[in-house]
């Protein structure tokens, strides 16, 4: 049986990871230090946390389900205490794109992120169409990175995150760059801050007397349309007038120089910034 030791296994992602872990084989040890995070553990999973020494011990996979901010200072106290070949997995590419794993040439290091549920799926029931985070009902893909470690552990590595990250689709194999520049780089930096600018947009409509539900439909119903011929879920052509105010559109929204954003420096600035 694999043994895995789940740390922040009381905080928001790890109570996530936690419960998917339980419809498994694996035998899941939870390591958590507050005292919140252990109450909620004992009341919505019905386990104890074990100290951390106790739950290394003969562990084959240890998760760092913490906040990006605090993997690094983590790590730096757990891994020289591992025993040789112990996979450590790691939930987000940023703190390992940015340095902050200690060099240890005889531990694994796994990174592993969710896509999340995408806008065009087959979701059949009510509860996968409101699974937007993924992790419960709708299925979604998972990006995968054996950074360092033997070429047969990544079975094992994608293993575990189609566990905790269940329903899986389908799971993808990058680097652990180029996972830096799907997030934060292409999801965070671009999408994420042009959704936002979509919704001051929207509001700015609604400044002029439109009622927030119809802008919110409007936008909405366009952005389905639009995004299905865009990224070709569907066929489909604009007209001249769409075609016309894209051509006006993108000059007046974005800098000439935009796409600096996925040069390798940026990538490193932005890691380093949110770590």
């Amino acid at each position: 049986m694999t043994v895995v030791a789940l740390f922040g296994a009381g905080g928001k992602m790890g109570m996530r990871l936690g419960r998917n872990l339980m419809k498994t084989d694996f035998q899941v040890r939870h390591v958590e230090v507050s005292d919140t995070g252990k109450a909620l553990l004992k009341k919505e999973h019905g386990v104890e946390a074990v100290a951390q020494a106790e739950a290394i011990d003969g562990a084959d996979v240890v998760i760092l389900a913490v906040p990006d901010t605090v993997i690094g200072k983590l790590a730096e106290s757990l891994v020289p205490t591992l025993a040789s070949g112990t996979m450590v997995v790691v939930l987000d590419a940023a703190a390992p794109y940015a340095g902050y794993l200690p060099e240890r040439e005889d531990i694994t290091y796994f990174v592993t992120h969710p896509c999340h549920p995408p806008i065009f799926n087959d979701e059949s029931t009510p509860e996968g169409r409101k699974d937007h985070f993924g992790g419960d009902y709708a299925k979604q893909g998972v990006v995968n990175a054996l950074m360092q470690g033997p070429e047969e552990h990544y079975d094992l590595g994608d293993k575990v995150a189609r566990a905790i990250y269940a329903p899986v689709a389908n799971t993808y194999r990058c680097t652990v760059e180029q996972m830096a520049f799907l997030e934060p780089g292409l999801s965070e930096t671009v999408c994420a801050s042009l959704l936002v600018v979509m919704r001051q947009a929207m509001d700015e409509v609604i400044k002029t007397g439109v009622s927030k539900e119809c802008a919110r439909d409007f936008l909405l119903g366009h952005m389905n349309i639009l995004a299905a011929v865009i990224f070709e879920e569907r066929q489909g052509v604009f007209s001249d007038a769409c075609n016309k105010a894209i051509e006006f559109g993108i000059p007046t929204l974005m800098k000439d120089d935009w796409k600096k954003v996925f040069e390798k420096e940026e990538i490193l600035a932005s890691v380093k910034r949110i770590t």
